[in-house]
């Protein structure tokens, strides 16, 4: 798997930014345009590197600080056909598949943790369809809500958060959930109401609905699934393998939880509200604990820039601007 660096640098900064991409192992190719950036005037340098030496090349510029002075962009080619590339996938350790780059997962999860309108809707709506699932006793419209509920996002933010100690990140990942959560039940509290008052539903409806009681009898297993789920969102992300996220959302009880928590309060069932309560607990802290653990050990496990390369790196950046 091959990935292309579009990096933008003054002129000043193209040699040794040149050096430190031809030198770096698992690189393919690497094209010099001289003056070809007009804002801000520098060089654009085009690399071609396999995936799993992204991380130690982007360690190398920052090193550079290229991102602070110009910009580096990440793109990754449906196809490359070149017996270089293959060659450089062969020489760089580890597999694409298993590489994890910081600044794209950081990137996408801070993306998927903003408290924006979407997001609202998105688990509003979810919260909607699982209060309409529990009153109905209707097992596809709470694997629908499951499905449609957006809190991955910020659940993966947050756990990148305190893997990298990024409170920014993890303020805002709080943010989406502290005022999504209670914004979204409180809606599924009034429409319930309503409901109710309608003679939509009868009032002993929970005390029926007999499969919807796995969401109000939280147990080991619940705990269990959301480490499971968890570890496999945040492999999703890191892989890049989207697909595998729709298992994530549909074997997690968080939506339909809240959804609960909301139609129970209203009924004045309150010890299944507080057994709800405890199950949405559970998967957040279960989710974010595993995505947690799955950041630690990747990066663990990574290769990381030796402090001689690093040390060598800033010494010529030193001489380059004195």
């Amino acid at each position: 798997m091959i990935v292309q660096l579009r990096i933008c640098v003054p002129s000043e900064l193209s040699a040794v930014t040149l050096d430190a991409c031809k030198e770096h192992t698992g690189t393919a190719e690497v094209a010099l345009f001289p003056g070809a950036s007009v804002s801000p005037p520098g060089d654009v340098i085009d690399v071609q590197v396999a995936r799993e030496a992204v991380e130690e090349l982007l360690e190398k510029l920052h090193v550079l600080k290229a991102q602070e002075v110009g910009s580096i962009a990440i793109s990754m080619p449906e196809l490359v056909l070149s017996r270089l590339a293959d060659k450089a996938e062969a020489s760089a350790p580890g597999d694409g598949a298993d590489a994890l780059i910081w600044d794209e997962v950081t990137r996408q999860t801070g993306e998927d943790s903003r408290l924006t309108w979407s997001y609202l809707a998105f688990l509003i709506l979810a919260t909607q369809l699982a209060a309409i699932g529990i009153v109905t006793n209707s097992t596809i419209a709470i694997v629908g809500a499951m499905a449609v509920g957006p809190e991955f996002g910020p659940l993966a933010a947050l756990a990148v958060a305190l893997a990298r100690r990024q409170w920014a990140l993890g303020r805002r990942a709080a943010l989406a959930l502290g005022v999504g959560f209670p914004l979204a039940m409180l809606l599924a509290a009034l429409t319930t109401w309503v409901s109710a008052a309608l003679g939509l539903f009868a009032d002993n409806t929970l005390d029926t609905g007999s499969a919807v009681e796995f969401i109000y009898h939280p147990g080991p297993y619940s705990l269990i699934v959301a480490v499971l789920a968890g570890t496999a969102g945040m492999l999703s992300l890191i892989s890049r393998r989207s697909a595998a996220l729709i298992g994530v959302f549909i074997s997690v009880t968080t939506v339909p939880a809240a959804g609960f928590v909301a139609v129970a309060l209203v009924l004045g069932e309150f010890e299944k509200a507080t057994g709800s309560a405890l199950q949405l607990a559970l998967n957040l802290m279960g989710i974010v604990a595993a995505a947690v653990l799955v950041l630690v050990f990747y990066h663990l496990v990574s290769r990381r820039l030796p402090e001689a390369a690093a040390r060598r790196l800033r010494w010529q950046l030193t001489r380059t601007r004195g």
